[in-house]
């Protein structure tokens, strides 16, 4: 009777929503094709700044984002203090990627280091963001200038037609045709320089990756260190909380730690793969080697980035190759289109740094040239995929410089795509009066 009256009772209160199950069609992936006048290929850094420029500047905009997510490394590959925007006591890059770095820093309630002061260690004028309130700021700002974001989506097959760029996507559900007036390469790897058939160069061993994390659980100056190897001291001292949220506050270079990933390359989801696998089975071995000295036993992974910060993979064969002596000697080219500030910066074997600082009142510039592959037409880069050498390479791929260039390839293209020509012939003048016009800092002979 008791089992009668409970599934009576069942029947008579089941809502008609969970009696709600039907058969319905098979899973279709949906095509498309769509036009625009510029797309932005890669949601980082560079792209990120790109895709809102053109679409400030008046150009129907598209950008295509493998992830979930804009800001690439600063975000995804948590190295969340874009650098360096100042050199010797004045600022020498601005425009749009200042602009987002400044209403970050605002917003999260930070202040910034003392430009004026020349600092002893250049990266102590790195100015620290909070990321996820980044990739907030750089979504809105996208969506507010007109730009057509579509995540999770990436480019299989570029060809040049008739004076057009016929893209096609796959992504999740979809299959899309885009033709456009001009492309901008942001991927970081000339990934659709590559595709486009135009030639691409790297070395035969490439900088390791970082795999970027933070530990909590324990207290640092009450470990005793004479019972814990010397070579985790950093790793350990640089993980207190306490001092992230401090030096959070100053708005300061904050100390993070990082696994090395030997050749690390994210041109493909085969090596992205691999270069994320080899960088957590690292870490997840360091955490248990950890836990087994004495004041570590509750350390704990706090957080950990979403993938493998890549440091270097293939650069387009540009109309002009930045040398290190370019770099270094801080040399102005008559279509330089903005600045660069890093020292020579190239991870060797996971163990040393080469390093060339500038000199005193030395600011590197950036040809707009080394952002167009040679034999190219409605095409540029922008980013670590420029058109230089190892050395000089090293220093641009970081990002301040690279949202120079992002601001700069999008100036460029949308006058072309105005014009009806190519990036190489749109008058080097104009391309700087509208950056200008846009805040960003043209580099000037003395």
């Amino acid at each position: 009777m008791i089992k009668s009256m409970g599934v009576a009772s069942l029947g008579v209160v089941t809502p008609a929503f969970a009696r709600g199950e039907r058969l319905v069609e098979p899973y279709k992936v949906k095509e498309e094709s769509i036009t625009t006048e510029i797309l932005v290929v890669g949601g980082g850094t560079t792209g990120t700044i790109a895709a809102i420029q053109a679409g400030r500047a008046g150009a129907e905009t598209i950008l295509i984002e493998s992830g979930s997510q804009l800001g690439g490394t600063t975000t995804t590959g948590g190295v969340s203090f874009p650098g360096i925007f100042h050199a010797w006591g004045k600022q020498i890059i601005g425009g749009i990627g200042w602009e987002l770095v400044m209403d970050c820093v605002e917003l999260n309630g930070d202040k910034l280091p003392n430009f004026s002061k020349i600092p002893k260690s250049h990266w102590k004028h790195q100015v620290a963001v909070n990321a996820p309130l980044y990739t907030l700021l750089a979504e809105e700002k996208c969506l507010e200038a007109g730009v057509h974001i579509r995540y999770y989506e990436t480019p299989m097959h570029v060809e040049f037609k008739k004076g057009k760029w016929i893209v096609e996507t796959v992504g999740k559900g979809t299959k899309t045709t885009i033709v456009c007036d001009q492309i901008i390469d942001c991927t970081g790897n000339a990934l659709i320089a590559s595709m486009a058939g135009y030639d691409v160069l790297r070395e035969k061993d490439t900088q390791p990756g970082s795999l970027v994390f933070r530990l909590g659980g324990y207290e640092y100056d009450a470990l005793d260190l004479t019972k814990i190897p010397k070579r985790y001291h950093r790793i350990l001292k640089k993980n207190m909380l306490e001092n992230s949220a401090r030096t959070s506050r100053e708005n300061t270079y904050i100390p993070y730690s990082y696994v090395y990933v030997s050749g690390a390359d994210s041109t493909t989801s085969k090596t992205h793969t691999i270069a994320n696998n080899e960088g957590r089975n690292t870490l997840l071995n360091l955490v248990r080697t950890l836990k087994t000295f004495p004041g570590c036993e509750n350390l704990k992974i706090v957080d950990l980035k979403t993938e493998t910060a890549v440091r270097e993979t293939y650069r387009i064969d540009g109309l002009y190759k930045m040398s290190k002596d370019d770099y270094v000697s801080g040399k102005v080219f008559d279509d330089a289109i903005s600045h660069s500030f890093y020292p020579v910066d190239l991870h060797r074997d996971g163990k040393r740094i080469y390093q060339i600082f500038l000199k005193p009142d030395v600011v590197a510039s950036i040809p707009l040239r080394s952002l167009i592959p040679k034999r190219s037409q409605n095409f540029l880069v922008a980013g670590r995929c420029v058109s230089s050498d190892r050395l000089a390479n090293s220093a641009l791929r970081v990002q301040a410089s690279c949202m120079g260039m992002g601001q700069a390839a999008a100036v460029a293209a949308v006058l072309a795509s105005k014009q009806g020509i190519s990036p190489q012939e749109v008058d080097i003048n104009e391309i700087k009066a509208l950056l200008k016009k846009h805040g960003a800092i043209i580099p000037t002979k003395i």
